[in-house]
């Protein structure tokens, strides 16, 4: 009876020597045993070894010849237990992931976590380790805000299946994007997945900070531009003015999960009036771009729609018009935001 526990280094052994030794016996119909290759000094024994272990060759006392087995019956034999000790594995690592999250919890409501109030995290993968495994520990609340319009495909795939999850365990989630986000496709499919099971998103026109709140207990920001640094607030006090900032802005932004003219044509006279602003202000494109959570090249194309607006070939003359214009309304009400709505091409940048 062949045993049922094998590693990587006999599969490599399969794939190699055995596969030859195998596909020698298949062609001759056998493999003497008096075979000089088989001898215990050389280096095809083990791979003779191993296939009679697995069952693929099996010995002919009779004629003294090893003849082969089709794979076909002895394929379950091998890969069916290496199946259920993956399972296995995965369900043990699944308990120590919960016993690990119950004693998180236990920390982060003692006094000792108070003790260090602030906690910064270098690099990338220990950030997203740390936020893996706090989003995991959550039990009430997970509050994000996620600015700058579209997030990567992967980064989405990872946050989907880690947030489907805390909104399976009945956690409460609301995840605010900036407006230029209803135009990623990949953001579209995974905020319909999490709207499905109860979460809340909003969208908002202006740029915001990256934040994460966790049951109130923890809140994530970044520490340095490039996002490689980030700080761990377990300070009561300072979690509840970041929750009070992110409360004030989901106010006054719009449901992701609504649609229609009215909605969009909200959206958009948004987009436009911030545009105004940043014009106003003097801001570069390139940080007026990223306030407004768009590429620089979709940018330029809302200053083109605000010169044909007003009628006019150049920036200077554009200020001009919009000085004669100070509240920002030559366009009417019922047609406010004509050319401004985000282009195709918001994500190309």
């Amino acid at each position: 009876m062949p045993r049922t526990s094998y590693g990587p280094e006999e599969r490599k052994l399969l794939e190699t020597a055995a596969a030859a030794l195998y596909g020698d016996a298949v062609t001759h119909g056998s493999l003497r045993a008096d075979d000089p290759r088989l001898s215990d000094d050389t280096d095809f024994k083990p791979a003779l070894d191993l296939l009679v272990d697995i069952g693929l060759l099996r010995h002919d006392d009779q004629r003294s010849v090893y003849v082969p087995v089709d794979p076909a019956s002895v394929q379950s034999q091998v890969v069916v237990p290496l199946g259920v000790q993956g399972a296995e594995m995965l369900a043990e690592s699944s308990r120590w992931a919960d016993a690990f999250s119950d004693l998180g919890q236990v920390f982060r409501t003692s006094p000792q976590a108070a003790v260090s109030p602030i906690t910064e995290i270098h690099g990338l993968d220990k950030i997203n380790s740390f936020i893996r495994a706090i989003v995991n520990d959550s039990r009430q609340e997970l509050l994000t805000a996620q600015p700058n319009g579209r997030r990567p495909a992967p980064i989405l795939a990872e946050a989907e299946n880690r947030d489907l999850r805390a909104l399976e365990r009945g956690v409460a989630m609301r995840t605010l994007y900036q407006h230029s986000a209803r135009h990623s496709p990949a953001t579209r499919e995974y905020v319909a997945d999490i709207v499905a099971l109860g979460a809340e998103v909003r969208t908002l026109d202006e740029f915001f900070r990256r934040l994460i709140v966790i049951d109130r207990q923890v809140a994530i920001v970044p520490a340095s531009d490039n996002h490689h640094v980030a700080i761990a607030i377990h300070d009561k006090s300072l979690i509840a003015y970041l929750v009070d900032i992110f409360e004030r802005s989901w106010e006054r932004a719009q449901p992701f999960n609504l649609s229609g003219n009215q909605v969009e044509r909200s959206i958009a006279a948004d987009v436009r009036a911030m545009t105004i602003r940043l014009l106003v202000e003097g801001h570069s494109d390139p940080a007026s771009a990223k306030r407004l959570g768009v590429s620089t090249r979709t940018y330029a194309g809302y200053i083109a729609a605000l010169k044909d607006e007003y009628g006019v070939q150049t920036r200077f003359q554009l200020g001009y018009a919009m000085g004669a214009d100070p509240q920002g309304r030559r366009g009417t009400p019922e047609d406010p935001v004509t050319g401004i709505e985000p282009l195709d091409d918001v994500f190309d940048d």
